[in-house]
């Protein structure tokens, strides 16, 4: 039904259908005040990839103790996240907004003073926390104050902070250490997290469906136990050979632990006192928008992190340059998602999935083709490629996965996404660069030099991620319209 700007706050017992009617200077604001939140944290997440190996020299630290800055965040986000679909029943939307900045906000003025590595992962952890709690709150909200009919062009913009934010952190960081240090890159965002702290402080006043629910402390560990060894599995998948069996006993109890964590929220749904509502996939269209997304981010996150390590180390391009390159996909990306989100709302998501995952597909063939020779320019061209493809596919997925979702289980179905979209990335960072490391390895002890070395191993990774995005075109057409449109 159709909503008008005076329309005011609805009692607390109209129906969960209906979006929740506010002014619409409000609404801009609240879901203004939640996207900027998570823009800044997504573009923290991949904002060190070019600023790594200054870090590793001022602190002294090897490059497998560096990366641990990332998987550290990563490992992070997914213990937290499988909890947040409790979380935004348990504590109101203003409550967890103020949680999630002041973490940021603490772990990056932390990371500013970080006087040794130990202290700066620290850092990088609490930042995640807040990370993790912002990215299932902007879905969620938006989901409940923004009618059906809108959806599509408002999760467009939604997806906009979600993948832009990873395509430009390398250029923002880029651009500081080549100017300064790279302590400036928290320098700076600190004040921004204040700012926007202050904005959803003034706009965040939503009436409370807070429900005071137990928490299942057995489902806690359990989750614990299995999202964040498979995702410490599958990031020190390239150091497995060192230790075999730590590896595969990270897999083995991750599994076993999922397993059990699945058993127990089934059963536990019964009675309502589940820490996370796997209902959600019982429709066809998120199981598959799930597992899209999944190999969407991992494509994307895997891509991001390689190509500084390739074109600085084997092409010689300075990180201001590889910075400056990746920057016009992000641009494209922030053009064509509120664009092809209004697509969505007038013709569902085939229109938007299927030409999205196509780019994708072509992005990462064209990246097949690349070596020691190419010009940047053609980078860039394969990355605005690229990055078109994941902002339709980011839009589309988004929107027809949650549509699925009784209005209830909003923050279940949240969760669930934002989990598969983490372990979408960590797997994709960890098969790229183990591929590449690998390969390029072998190709230096044969006798080759490291430009060489570097590009072959990034040619066969970019050939598996060329594939995983083929078979995605594919699982697109199975992402039809849903019931609730």
């Amino acid at each position: 039904m159709a909503q008008t700007a005076a329309e005011t706050i609805p009692p607390p017992n109209r129906s969960p259908q209906a979006p929740v009617s506010l002014p619409t200077k409000q609404l801009v604001g609240i879901l203004g005040a939640l996207a900027l939140a998570a823009f800044l944290m997504i573009l923290n997440e991949t904002v060190l990839s070019v600023a790594l190996p200054a870090i590793m020299a001022d602190l002294n630290v090897s490059a497998a103790a560096g990366q641990w800055l990332t998987t550290g965040f990563l490992l992070t986000m997914s213990v937290v996240i499988p909890t947040t679909g409790f979380l935004l029943q348990r504590f109101s939307t203003r409550s967890l907004f103020i949680f999630a900045l002041s973490s940021f906000i603490i772990g990056t003025a932390i990371a500013i003073f970080a006087p040794t590595f130990a202290v700066l992962l620290v850092a990088r952890i609490i930042q995640a926390v807040g990370t993790a709690i912002v990215l299932p709150l902007l879905m969620t909200t938006t989901l409940q104050l923004v009618p059906v009919h809108k959806r599509g062009a408002v999760m467009g913009l939604n997806s906009i902070v979600i993948s832009v934010g990873p395509a430009v952190g390398p250029t923002v960081s880029g651009a500081i250490v080549n100017a300064f240090t790279w302590h400036y890159i928290f320098i700076l965002m600190a004040p921004l997290a204040v700012i926007i702290l202050v904005l959803g402080i003034i706009f965040i006043k939503l009436p409370s469906k807070a429900r005071k629910l137990p928490v299942d402390v057995l489902s806690v560990v359990l989750s614990a136990f299995a999202f964040g060894l498979l995702v410490y599995g599958i990031s020190s998948l390239e150091h497995a050979a060192e230790n075999p069996v730590l590896a595969i006993a990270c897999f083995v109890v991750g599994l076993v632990s999922l397993a059990l964590f699945i058993k127990r929220q089934i059963r536990l749904t019964r009675d309502g006192k589940e820490l996370l509502n796997l209902t959600p996939f019982k429709s066809r269209t998120f199981t598959f928008s799930v597992l899209l997304i999944m190999i969407a981010f991992g494509t994307l996150l895997g891509t991001i992190v390689m190509l500084p390590i390739i074109l600085e180390s084997g092409a010689g391009i300075s990180t201001l340059a590889i910075g400056m390159m990746l920057l016009p996909g992000g641009i494209a990306q922030a053009i064509a998602a509120p664009i092809f989100g209004r697509f969505y709302d007038r013709f569902g998501p085939r229109p938007v999935v299927i030409p999205g995952a196509a780019m994708l597909a072509l992005g990462q063939w064209l990246y097949v083709m690349v070596d020691s020779d190419t010009a940047l320019w053609v980078f860039m061209i394969n990355h605005i490629v690229f990055s078109i493809g994941l902002a339709l596919l980011m839009t589309g997925l988004m929107t027809s996965a949650l549509a699925t979702v009784e209005p209830r289980l909003y923050g279940h179905g949240s969760a669930i996404f934002n989990t598969g979209q983490q372990l979408g990335g960590a797997i994709g960072t960890t098969v790229f660069v183990t591929i590449m490391s690998l390969l390029s390895a072998s190709k230096l002890e044969a006798g080759s030099n490291l430009a060489h070395a570097l590009f072959s191993g990034a040619h066969v990774a970019f050939i598996v991620g060329a594939i995983c995005t083929t078979i995605g075109l594919g699982i697109a057409f199975f992402v039809k319209v849903d019931k609730q449109r």
